[in-house]
């Protein structure tokens, strides 16, 4: 079965529904992760069945962000229950989807090869070149939120977050590792610099 019909669903569920402050959660993103998600999937050897299972995982995974951020992965995993009958998936296949969900919670917690699988996708930019945009992307969201954070408090929860983070798959590490070393080494450096500015301001 195609997800076709089901990503044309989620794009205009999401973009009727989410809140305006949503930057970083956006469509873009969730289209962003599908693509990911099937890209690690087929390079893991997994199987059409599943990742077709994972695409809708991968659609609906920050759905519960139109309802609340709080636990948004809760309120997605019942989304997908709700929507994905109509869509043709069994009782069984939902189940999976859902559990599949639920472990991207932060902190990721993934037990099975599908998991593992989606918990990389949608921390694929972590790797990147893009890695920087879309973390000021984030910020924002934070910001618009009410969640106001200086920019020297950010470079350091970017640096904390990147060092304890580790892909689980071994084609995302692949992918991904090498940049994500020279992502931190440059947030490294731009916390180191405005360490010194902020030293170096005169005080009043």
């Amino acid at each position: 079965m195609s997800l076709h019909n089901l990503t044309e669903f989620i794009v205009e569920k999401m973009r009727r529904e989410l809140p305006a402050y949503v930057v970083y959660h956006s469509i873009d993103h969730t289209l962003d992760v599908l693509e990911a998600t099937v890209r690690l999937a087929r390079m893991e050897g997994l199987t059409e069945d599943s990742v077709r299972l994972l695409g809708a995982a991968a659609l609906f995974h920050d759905t519960g962000i139109t309802v609340q951020f709080k636990d948004h992965e809760d309120i997605s995993a019942t989304i997908a229950g709700e929507y994905l009958p109509s869509f043709g998936f069994s009782p069984e296949e939902i189940e999976k989807v859902k559990e599949w969900i639920l472990a991207t919670k932060l902190p990721q917690s993934a037990s099975t090869a599908e998991a593992r699988v989606l918990c990389d996708a949608d921390l694929d930019y972590l790797g990147r070149n893009d890695f920087f945009i879309i973390g000021q992307k984030l910020r924002l969201e934070w910001e618009l939120a009410g969640n106001r954070i200086s920019l020297n408090e950010w470079y350091i929860i970017q640096m904390e977050f990147l060092k304890n983070h580790t892909y689980f798959t071994q084609s995302a590490r692949m992918l991904r590792d090498q940049r994500k070393l020279e992502n931190l080494q440059e947030v490294e450096q731009l916390c180191t610099l405005r360490c010194n500015e902020m030293k170096n301001q005169p005080s009043h």
